[in-house]
């Protein structure tokens, strides 16, 4: 997009008399003013997601021109201009305070940005809609074509190892077969939904939700006969409604059911009903183990082989690889030439950050797999793909091809040219909705599929620290209130403004507990900051906590305890001790034998009492059913990861009602956490199983629980 480009030729506006409205002259600044808007709604709500961050730069770029073209235009009267420029300004400051609430938009509005065929697009739309008259070349604009994904970028080339086993696979088989379905892609006729933006409309889709409508593909009926599972083991009926439409051709799914309805037999049978070997399984470290062995219990007549470090003992000739997110990198070349047929991302929403390494390692590689493979079987599996806001699907409609982040794939245009509605059409976002769904999302709750799954209880109880320790971290809150409330007065100050008790600038608010979170994210040992607190109130309860459990051991047997820091787990393992009962714990650092040995333990051991288990190493994949209670020693910052913790016991197997403990400490940043944390709980629910709960902000935890203190402060809470 050419910097200098004119809105349009003064010599196409259409002129009126002195009496004309004042739009006249400059019929796109409304439209900008209605875009920025927009844009700001949003950041006020969380960070911008890619479609809005493009609508940024968009608008960025417009009112550059616009002023240009506005200075320039010899025909507007000087007392015109001044107003023109005026709104232009006006828009220009509601770009930079949306920059100062997201810092990373800054680099969004240099003069070489927008220049993305969807960005292109963007502004050739809201020109059309002002009136103006573009040039030909501006009217049509086409997409790169598409470059061959790189599995390997070159800042991990150094790192790549190809095991010694791998070599000797290659040596017997030095050829990969020809896949002879694979031919080049036929020209996509232009579709009528070709000059829309919509992958907006799409976000928004799910994010409105759908009165009642569970987010989930119409699946095949239950067979007759159960014509998979070895002998001793039987499929449930939502798992062999999910393995029909495998068996039907379906070869893409982000299978959504909530945890502990057994997604990982689900995937190793799909890939039997597919013939999708070689398949790659990416996992979590810590449940790598268990899917070695789901392998060979579903499918007894395949072999699994795990990856650990620069894999040496790998099986080359295994049919599945398992391999954890953290040494994925160092395996990306040979995995991207072994002919894959099928790829498997367990807890998918751990790419969901696309910058990260991890992230970009996974799409890479399933790219390499559709460009070798025609219709490979791609699963992504997360019982929470959904954590902080519904922009949180990008990654993994990326994965699994539905989209390419900028635009839907073919398939999923097709199906939304086929409704003949658009973005403009209220009825465009429930068949929008649908469309997706289509593609293949499965999502099965507990209490629809599982009736004889118990109920699951979750239980607060307050715990007052009324010891010293308990009244310094009050009195850490209050000097953190009083520092981020410090800050706003300044701000408020500096523009001239005076602060009203009661009242509060949200804007000015939310500028100010960004920059605290950014500066805590960044803090060194010492630094007394909203992580350093909650750690401090997680150390004060440890005791407590840990009596409680052991009191509630004494009364229902085996119990789960959960706790996020070491030292806090480390206190509760030395009371378990003191009163005489046996543990095992399960955390980061351990390897995946020994970790599996204690779950086995847990499970299997009458004298094995409690499971001492990190919030982050054991809230994913682990089947602890042996219990039915569960003691949250400490809150998470997500409403996912306390889910996930709950359901290593809530889950097919267990026969008990399942209660889930949470100590909050009464009086304290604890209390304002789990609030914060219950509300994140309905976005899925809006998004995912179309309940109609009222939206919560899709601000974190951390920004909400420093925009609750500073409030607090200024006494507006």
């Amino acid at each position: 997009m050419p910097p200098t480009a004119s809105t349009a030729p003064t010599a196409n506006r259409r002129r009126r008399g002195s009496s004309a409205r004042r739009d006249d002259d400059a019929p796109l600044i409304p439209i900008l003013a209605r875009k920025v808007r927009e844009v700001e709604a949003k950041a006020q709500r969380g960070k911008l997601g890619p479609t809005n961050r493009v609508k940024f730069q968009v608008i960025a770029f417009l009112v550059r021109e616009e002023r240009a073209r506005v200075k320039a235009d010899t025909e507007i009267a000087d007392g015109a201009r001044v107003e023109l420029l005026k709104r232009l300004d006006g828009v220009a400051t509601i770009l930079a305070k949306t920059a100062a609430r997201d810092t990373s938009l800054i680099q969004l509005l240099e003069v070489d940005q927008a220049t993305s065929p969807v960005a292109r697009r963007m502004r050739r739309d809201w020109l059309l809609e002002s009136g103006a008259e573009l040039p030909e070349d501006e009217l049509i604009i086409t997409d790169a074509p598409p470059v061959q994904a790189t599995v390997v970028p070159a800042a991990l080339a150094e790192r790549q190892v190809t095991p010694p086993q791998i070599e000797a696979r290659r040596e017997s088989n030095p050829f990969l077969a020809p896949d002879l379905t694979m031919r080049a892609p036929a020209t996509t006729p232009r579709r009528r939904l070709d000059g829309w933006e919509l992958m907006g409309p799409l976000y928004k889709a799910f994010e409105t939700g759908a009165g009642g409508a569970s987010a989930s593909m119409d699946l095949p009926p239950v067979p007759e006969f159960d014509r998979l599972s070895p002998k001793g083991l039987e499929v449930m009926p939502h798992q062999s409604r999910f393995l029909e439409a495998v068996r039907a051709g379906h070869r893409s799914f982000l299978l959504a059911d909530e945890p502990g309805l057994g997604k990982t037999a689900q995937s190793v049978l799909a890939a039997s009903v597919a013939g999708a070997y070689p398949l790659l399984a990416v996992v979590p470290n810590v449940v790598k183990m268990n899917w070695a062995r789901e392998v060979e219990r579903w499918t007894p007549h395949r072999r699994a082989t795990v990856i650990h470090g620069d894999g040496a003992a790998v099986d080359a000739f295994a049919d599945v690889f398992i391999v954890n997110y953290e040494v994925l990198d160092r395996h990306l070349s040979w995995l991207g030439s072994l002919g894959l047929k099928g790829m498997v991302v367990d807890e998918a929403h751990f790419i969901k950050n696309l910058t990260s390494q991890r992230s970009q390692n996974v799409l890479a590689l399933a790219a390499r797999i559709r460009e070798q493979v025609r219709d490979p079987l791609m699963l992504a599996l997360t019982g929470t793909p959904l954590i902080n806001d519904v922009e949180d699907f990008d990654a993994i409609w990326r994965f699994l091809g539905w989209t390419n982040g900028e635009k839907p794939g073919p398939e999923l245009m097709a199906k939304l040219d086929a409704t003949g509605l658009t973005p403009a059409d209220k009825a465009f976002y429930p068949e929008a909705r649908e469309a997706v769904i289509s593609l293949g999302i499965v999502r099965r709750k507990k209490k629809d599929v599982a009736a004889d799954l118990p109920d699951k209880l979750i239980a607060d109880l307050p715990v007052e620290l009324d010891d010293e320790f308990g009244r310094s971290i009050r009195a850490a809150e209050q000097e953190l209130g009083q520092r981020l409330a410090a800050k706003y007065r300044r701000i408020i100050e500096a523009r001239g403004d005076k602060v009203i008790p009661g009242e509060i600038d949200d804007d000015i608010a939310r500028l100010v507990a960004h920059g605290e979170l950014e500066d805590a994210k960044n803090a060194g040992a010492g630094s007394d900051n909203v992580f350093t607190m909650v750690r401090k109130i997680g150390q004060a309860k440890a005791l407590l906590a840990a009596d409680y459990a052991a009191q509630l051991q004494r009364s229902v047997g085996k119990v789960v305890f959960f706790a996020k820091h070491i030292d806090v787990m480390d206190a509760a393992e030395a009371h378990f001790a003191g009163v005489g009962l046996r543990t095992v714990s399960i955390r980061g650092d351990q390897s995946t034998p020994a970790r599996q040995q204690a779950i086995d333990a847990f499970n299997g051991d009458p004298d094995v009492a409690i499971a001492v288990c990190s919030l982050t190493a054991a809230g994913v994949g682990l089947n602890m059913q042996a219990a039915s209670n569960v003691v949250l020693a400490e809150l998470s910052w997500t409403a996912a990861e306390q889910t996930q913790a709950i359901d290593r016991v809530h889950r097919i197997g267990q026969d008990e009602p399942v209660t889930a403990w949470r100590i909050i400490a009464a009086h304290t940043l604890d209390t304002k956490i789990a609030e914060l944390i219950d509300a994140k709980q309905g976005l899925a629910q809006r998004a995912l199983d179309g309940i109609a709960v009222d939206p919560s902000s899709s601000d974190s935890v951390q920004l909400s629980a420093l925009l609750h203190l500073l409030r607090q402060a200024l006494g507006a809470a």
